[in-house]
């Protein structure tokens, strides 16, 4: 059974850093694609990260309104997916998701219906 379990998320001031984790169990690494996905009351799923093995290299993706301040790592022997959030602003104030496919895609894809397992989320509020 797969499970995802996330951990990591606060409160912090803005322009801050925070480093999200998601522990990974019963999964397999053979093809995979992994995501961060955030959503915040009344405002619809975001996928802003994803690592794969699409392709021979690893491939990542991100949106364009983390791009250049988050980035995404995987340590497949701890089984521990990593969101690295530096420059923490106001609007990035939400519930964080890690979610997995054993599908991979390249590009990776941000698209939540493409993901088959989720975890249950860490909340994450930047204050300005």
């Amino acid at each position: 059974q797969v499970s995802l379990v996330e951990s990591g998320g606060g409160s912090v001031q803005a322009g801050g850093s925070l480093r999200l984790s998601c522990i990974v169990s019963g999964f397999s690494f053979s093809h995979y694609t992994l995501a961060w996905f955030r959503q915040a009351p009344g405002k619809e799923r975001e996928g802003i990260a994803s690592i794969n093995s699409a392709t021979s290299a690893t491939a990542i993706r991100y949106s364009d309104s983390v791009t250049g301040r988050f980035t995404i790592s995987l340590d497949i022997a701890k089984n521990t997916l990593y969101l690295e959030m530096n420059i923490l602003q106001a609007g990035d104030s939400s519930m964080y998701y890690c979610a997995a496919s054993e599908r991979s895609w390249a590009p990776p894809n941000l698209s939540s219906t493409l993901y088959d397992y989720w975890g249950q989320g860490t909340q994450v509020t930047v204050s300005s």
